[in-house]
């Protein structure tokens, strides 16, 4: 259980993270707002209580293991990477840039702290599970953290490692969706339906739970239960999350971020 003293350190982190996500994609002139947004508790949870990385091996995979499916969420995830010491937020400034280390979605041969190389979506969590067998095989004591979205599971992909997971008793892989509601040009109901998304899982031999993305003790409580198959954490989002403006639009799915743009929600985040 997460005590008082850790839960406002990390709902401050969250309103620091969420600063640093808008400088980047100001900075870049394009990238995906929204979905970065929502996924700030998240990652912040995680790679503060779940992913110990050691900063002069960063690569080392001996240890609880982090791949973002939905790589086009990256900024979250570079802005987290950056606090905690894996590279200067200087770096922050160079992302989409030529020669960065930090491109439009996360390149595991180039950043530090990346542990798969995503962007194509639907892939994330077939190497998931091929990570959380693999430990399982040599008796490993890690776990695998996947993030999806709720679009991305409209890939046939997803399925397929859904059945494998459940078939193999993977209960070292802990996965989320981002349930923000949202995709690139409409609703995830308009176009998946509307589906109890958490029977679904549940029929498929996996134990499923929904939370609030954004409260750190529904995800603390969710990621700590202990389980004897794989665990799907659907998170309910809010895409845009902390930016008025921003918030439950599919225009800022992937927009750029204007001069008026950024001052506004610099000033809604407290700058």
């Amino acid at each position: 259980m997460l005590s008082f003293e850790e839960i406002k350190f990390l709902k401050q982190k969250a309103k620091e993270m969420r600063k640093t996500i808008i400088e980047i994609l100001y900075n870049a002139g394009s990238g995906h707002p929204g979905g970065s947004l929502s996924i700030v508790e998240i990652l912040l949870y995680l790679y503060y209580k779940e992913i110990k990385i050691d900063l002069d091996n960063p690569w080392d995979t001996n240890r609880n293991m982090l791949i973002l499916s939905k790589g086009h969420g990256c900024p979250a995830l570079y802005a987290i990477l950056a606090d905690i010491g894996l590279f200067s937020r200087e770096v922050l400034k160079t992302y989409k840039k030529l020669n960065s280390i930090l491109q439009g979605h996360p390149d595991r041969k180039k950043t530090p702290g990346v542990d798969m190389s995503t962007g194509s979506l639907g892939q994330g969590l077939s190497v998931a599970a091929g990570c959380a067998l693999a430990d399982k095989i040599k008796g490993s004591p890690y776990k695998t953290y996947v993030i999806l979205g709720d679009g991305e599971i409209q890939e046939g992909q997803v399925w397929e490692a859904a059945f494998f997971a459940s078939k193999q008793k993977l209960d070292n892989l802990c996965a989320f969706i981002d349930y923000n509601g949202l995709q690139l040009t409409s609703s995830v109901k308009d176009i998946f339906g509307n589906r109890d998304l958490a029977s679904i899982w549940r029929d498929l031999g996996w134990h499923c739970v929904e939370i609030d993305g954004h409260n750190f003790e529904e995800i603390d409580s969710a990621v700590q239960l202990q389980v004897t198959k794989p665990k799907m954490i659907i998170a309910h989002t809010i895409k845009g999350k902390g930016v008025s403006f921003m918030e439950n639009k599919i225009e800022w799915h992937s927009q750029k971020i204007s001069q008026q743009d950024f001052e506004r929600a610099m000033m809604e985040l407290g700058r």
